[in-house]
């Protein structure tokens, strides 16, 4: 008579046992995760919070927490009315031109690579040290190249009969392609590698069946290399937008902007407001309006990628 009451029991012992083992389950992968997690508050949310609040204040961190002076939208009011926040933003829009650039010279080279070449190792690394390089050895390097007067960029120009070639980094007109150029030569590398790794995922009877059918190289390319690697090619131009717009290392070495302004990113322009002008709150506005074209320009992407990209 006591076995239909011992049996709920039992199943309520075995519920209590599992939602135990569960809950135990879930505070060992909170611990595992903790760190990742705190690392995360700390370094990258908290730091987006505190430059939305820093936004809507005018602040020179020198007179301390007693110097904050809250404005609200001023800030932004002023950015719009500022010729070289507003030249910045337009050197930034430009500079993405060299995303599209550098992602067509990798892809080119990586099927190059993966199909016609031997020792592809070698080319791999060759192509990738200067990705990996210090930028400060970089940056010595092509300042030294594009030197107006003995460079020998210039030197070769002048050798091949062009009598005034450019100044390139000390001439406002082709600084800001200069700096391009050294981001396309930097950044090939890293593409290069990500564009074989997704060319040795296609497979091979494509291309055999192609072979079969008399395709030439060309309408291999178009029909199935191009089409397969779009979600690299999706996945590159993504990391390569939201870079661009973080580039600081290379204009704070060679340029710090100019000449007159026309290598000013937006992440220069924040840096000089913060940390030259002292103005914590105008450049804590400057980091919101980027943190605004990063996410309406990555949410374009994603919608766009759904008519070009295949999976």
């Amino acid at each position: 008579m006591t076995q239909p009451a011992a049996a709920p029991a039992a199943v309520k012992s075995a519920a209590r046992r599992r939602l135990s083992l569960s809950a135990g389950e879930t505070l060992a992968g909170f611990l595992f995760v903790s760190p990742m997690l705190i690392g995360v508050t700390v370094l990258v949310l908290l730091p987006i919070v505190a430059a939305l609040a820093l936004s809507l204040a005018d602040w020179n961190f020198v007179q301390g927490w007693d110097g904050i002076e809250w404005i609200g939208f001023e800030n932004f009011r002023k950015l719009w009315d500022d010729p070289a926040f507003i030249r910045s933003i337009r050197n930034n829009f430009l500079f993405l031109l060299a995303v599209p650039v550098y992602m067509l010279i990798s892809m080119v080279l990586a099927v190059l690579i993966d199909r016609y070449v031997y020792w592809k190792g070698f080319f791999k690394v060759a192509y990738f040290m200067p990705y990996i390089s210090n930028i400060v050895a970089v940056a010595v390097v092509w300042q030294v190249l594009f030197h107006p007067s003995y460079g020998p960029i210039n030197e070769t120009l002048h050798a091949l009969g062009f009598a005034n070639p450019p100044k390139w980094i000390a001439d406002p007109k082709f600084a800001l392609y200069s700096i391009m150029m050294i981001t396309v030569w930097i950044s090939i590398g890293f593409n290069l590698i990500i564009y074989i790794a997704g060319l040795q995922s296609i497979p091979r009877d494509l291309y055999e069946a192609a072979d079969i059918d008399g395709a030439s190289a060309l309408v291999k390319f178009s029909r199935i290399t191009f089409p397969l690697l779009s979600p690299t090619s999706f996945f590159l131009l993504v990391t390569g937008v939201i870079s661009s717009f973080k580039v600081f290392d290379i204009i704070a070495v060679m340029t710090q902007g100019g000449p007159i302004g026309s290598t000013s990113l937006m992440v220069w322009y924040l840096y000089d407001q913060a940390f030259n002008n002292l103005k914590i709150g105008y450049a804590s506005s400057v980091s919101v309006v980027l943190f605004l074209f990063v996410i309406l320009i990555t949410a374009g992407q994603w919608i766009a990628q759904k008519k070009w990209v295949n999976y």
